[in-house]
């Protein structure tokens, strides 16, 4: 698999919390912090999600934004 994204960060399906249309997925990655996605339920599927499962978070975004209090 090659992407254009930079950000790849393989870990483990922590959690999935399935909604109506949409799924909460949360990995937990090798140093214990966590990555938490909203994805279709239909994907969870297709990607064959379970908790304990291997898989990767990719982040590709063109900006970030950074606050304050």
């Amino acid at each position: 698999m090659k992407l254009s994204a930079r950000n790849v960060l393989r870990g483990t399906v922590a959690a999935i919390t399935p909604g109506a249309v949409n799924s909460e997925v949360v990995i937990r990655l090798a140093g214990g912090e966590e990555v938490v996605a909203v994805i279709t339920k239909k994907s969870v599927e297709n990607l064959g999600l379970a908790v304990g499962k291997e898989a990767y978070a990719v982040i590709k975004a063109s900006e970030v934004m950074v606050g304050v209090d």
